[in-house]
């Protein structure tokens, strides 16, 4: 059993944003997987399916960016999974170009609030991620980036993304994440 996190902001206004990037991910799953994430659950929003012959647990962790580890923890401890080894965790970075993804097997937080909450509460860094290029305001205010929305030539790129980082979570599941490297990044 796999959970897949998508890291976002619960709130209405925060939807399409940059910083919920991983909330579209999930959303994209979802609908391929002819799931609903809508039971309330874990301090999230959760749906279960199947990818190939894996049970998989969609997670929209509903506390808040900054504090995404405390469902994170939630859930590894209800179904007793392993961080390490039963996670995947999908979120924006704004290091990374509009519409590219990098999968990572491990990794610091670098910088991302919502990374450093789950890495406090797993006691790891060791666990599977991908993130999403949400490009940075290089002269601006970052906060005002992160939880802007894309223009709509960005929201092109952004929803292929979205689309390619679904595939890339397959791959994951189904063989592993050095192949999912080796095909995404």
């Amino acid at each position: 059993m796999y959970a897949i996190f998508g890291l976002g902001n619960p709130e209405k206004q925060y939807d399409k944003t940059r910083h919920n990037i991983g909330f579209d991910v999930i959303d994209e799953l979802a609908g391929q997987m002819g799931v609903s994430v809508t039971t309330k659950r874990h301090k999230a929003l959760v749906g279960q399916g199947m990818i190939g012959s894996e049970k998989v647990i969609l997670v929209k962790p509903q506390t808040y960016m900054n504090l995404s580890g405390e469902s994170v923890r939630a859930v590894c401890d209800f179904y007793k999974l392993n961080p390490e080894e039963d996670i995947i965790v999908i979120y924006d970075d704004i290091s990374l170009e509009v519409g590219s993804i990098r999968i990572r097997a491990k990794g610091s937080a670098g910088g991302h609030n919502g990374i450093k909450s789950i890495i406090a509460h797993t006691g790891t860094q060791t666990f599977k991620r991908i993130k999403v290029g949400v490009g940075s305001d290089q002269h601006g205010d970052m906060v005002k980036h992160v939880l802007g929305k894309f223009g709509s030539k960005e929201r092109k790129i952004v929803d292929d993304a979205v689309v390619k980082a679904a595939l890339a979570t397959e791959v994951m599941i189904i063989e592993d994440v050095n192949a999912a490297m080796n095909k995404f990044n």
